[in-house]
Formats: C-alpha cells, structure tokens, sequence
C-alpha cells in the first residue's frame, strides 16, 4: 500500500526511507481618588504643558508582510546538517527558531538567525514527513512513516508522548490555535483529532477515499481542512465530525492545504501542477495559479494574507503568488532538488523551505 502511494505521486526519496525502513499561518489599574482643594485662581502657578504627538520624535514601525518587496527576495542561509530529505519545516510562533522534519528519522532545532543545530531529536523509526510548533513555542509535534505522531518539549528535547492509532504513515500533523488539540492525517485515508495532553484519540473523521496528506485547523479552531489522494479537499466540523463542504476541481491529487489567516478562504496544490483559491463559505473556486512544472508540494500564506508561497517537487523551485490577484511575483531558485516544503516567518520578511538535505531561509 505504501509503495503504490510513493510510486503514485513520484515520490522517489520517500520511496527509499520507505522500502528500506519498512514514505509552514498562529492580553489595567484603579484611578486615584483626587483629593479636594480650595481653588484659588489668583495663587495657582502656571504648569508646563503635557508634550503631545507633535513633540515626539516618530519610531520606525515593525516591518510588516504588506511592507516586503518580495521581488527582492534572495538567499539568505543555507542551514545544512541532516542526513537525508527535508520534508518539513515549521517557524516558531516568535520566529527565533525553525524545526525541521527529515527522511534520516530525525527533527532538528535551529537557530534562525545563526543557522546553528540546537537541538537534535531522535526517535522516529522511519522518515519524518510533518513537524509543526504548538502556538505557545513550548512543544513540537512530528508525524511519521511509523505511523506514530510525537510531542517534545521544545526547549529539552525531552520526548513527552506517542501517539498512537494510525495505520499508516502519517502524512500531517497540525495543533489546533489554542494548542489543546492535535490534528493527524494519515495514508489510512483517516483523520484523527487527538487531545494533546492525555494522547487519547479524541475523534477519528472518515470520508477520503485515498490517503489523507495534508490537515489543517481554521484561525478559530472551528473547523480541519483536510487534503487527499483522492483529488478532493473536505472542510470538517472540528467539534461534530461532520463534513461540511467537499471541493472537487483538481486534476490530481491534493497535496497541501492552507488557511488564509482570517479564516474565509483555502489555497490548495496538488499533481496537477496547479494551486487553487477556494471561498469556504460558498465552497466557489476563485482562482487557479499555474506556472510550476511538477506536484506542488507545499503551500503557505503570508501573515498579512496577501500573498501564498509554493514549493514544487519536479521544477526545484519555489513562487511567491498575489493572492488577490493571482499573478506570480517572485521565483526563487537555488536548490537542484525537490521543495518539499515551505513556511513564511511569522513577521512576513522570510520564507523558509526545505529540499534535498538542506533548508534555505530567503529574504
């Protein structure tokens, strides 16, 4: 069953860890009680008055998504030390650090502005196909071709839990926005809602016909966005279970999924080559972005939701897209291998991804 998947979708290093072994979106004090005086006009003292905006000196805002020039994005760092394919990369929630998921079974730690290995984690059987932060930055959650999902404590190292339940590789992993909840998909076609502190399977959500590679929550945590083999993306009641809207329009299979931030729509990519803008509420296709020459592989929007980033498996490259307009505004190349994955930081002034060994930071 595993090998038809890689073989399906061309999935070539996922086949070797595979066979071998056994294949990026995210709260004041009391009023003194005067005291009474006797006003005397004549004996009160000019004061000094309170100084007001224009005597200020002005601050040099916060760079923000809607501020990137990203036609000027380029390579920044190239971070290198795994063993094998990085299929995963996630930025902290306060964007000092990205974890990365790889095909040598391990999640590495980085520092992200000196490129340094802080912390090496070590227990997956096979190759890790999803790492993803909790919103708080304290925990890291990575799913795997043994089928087993795992939480670390970020800052340790230290493995707090397994999870266990699916029968398959588990393709995505993704924390629910208040960071109770964990969301797995899996090549068993299923989804399943864990609660995060006990481990226990919350709910199992069953409608795909095919592998299950892709799950995310919606900025409120109401609903799970799932992405299947089977050519389709299903919107999930997170609470009930019930599938609330099916979308059909792709070609192919259906890779990633994303959120945009304020929760009304979806970009998915898939073998088609394609990625498409989806309205939840109507479930209407708004727009279909198409330039790369393979699978895409990986999707993400930008904090501001403005613009998406895509990462393709066949072309090596990555593109920046309007996400209103739908016209291409950036390639970025550089890898000879497949991009497998990318991840705006959380201030919108780099993109992060993951291909061959290596992860790259562009800016």
């Amino acid at each position: 069953m595993m090998l038809k998947k890689i073989l399906t979708v061309a999935v070539p290093l996922v086949l070797g860890i595979v066979v071998l072994s056994g294949c990026v979106g995210q709260q004041p004090a009391g009023t003194p009680t005067p005291v009474a005086t006797t006003p005397v006009a004549t004996t009160v003292a000019p004061t000094t008055p309170t100084p007001t905006a224009t005597t200020v000196a002005p601050t040099t805002p916060t760079p923000t998504a809607t501020t990137v020039d990203v036609s000027k994005f380029s390579e920044l760092r190239t971070l290198s030390g795994h063993g094998d394919a990085v299929h995963s990369v996630a930025w902290g929630p306060d964007g000092t650090k990205i974890a990365s998921g790889s095909f040598d079974n391990t999640i590495k730690i980085w520092d992200a502005s000196t490129g340094v290995v802080l912390r090496t984690l070590g227990g997956h059987k096979w190759g890790v196909t999803s790492v993803a932060w909790s919103p708080d930055g304290t925990k890291i959650a990575s799913g795997a071709g043994d089928a087993a999902i795992k939480i670390w404590d970020a800052s340790t190292g230290v493995l707090l839990r397994t999870l266990s339940g699916h029968g398959d590789i588990v393709w995505s992993v993704a924390w629910s926005p208040d960071g109770a909840k964990i969301a797995s998909g899996s090549d068993d076609t299923t989804i399943k809602i864990w609660d995060a502190s006990s481990g226990s399977v919350l709910r199992t959500l069953s409608g795909h016909d095919d592998a299950v590679w892709s799950v995310a929550w919606s900025p409120d945590g109401a609903k799970i966005a799932s992405g299947s083999q089977d050519k389709t993306i299903k919107i999930w009641d997170a609470s009930s279970g019930i599938v609330l809207r099916t979308l059909s329009g792709h070609g192919s299979a259906v890779r990633p999924v994303a959120w945009s931030p304020d929760g009304t729509k979806i970009a998915s990519g898939s073998g088609d080559k394609t990625i498409k803008i989806w309205d939840i509420s109507s479930g209407s296709l708004l727009k279909t972005l198409s330039g790369h020459d393979g699978t895409v592989e990986s999707v993400a929007w930008s904090p501001d939701g403005t613009k998406i980033a895509s990462g393709s498996w066949w072309d090596s490259t990555i593109k920046i897209w309007g996400a209103s307009s739908g016209s291409l505004l950036k390639t970025l190349s550089g890898y000879s291998n497949d991009v497998w994955s990318v991840a705006w930081g959380p201030d919108g002034t780099k993109i992060a991804s993951g291909s061959g060994a290596t992860i790259k930071l562009w800016g």
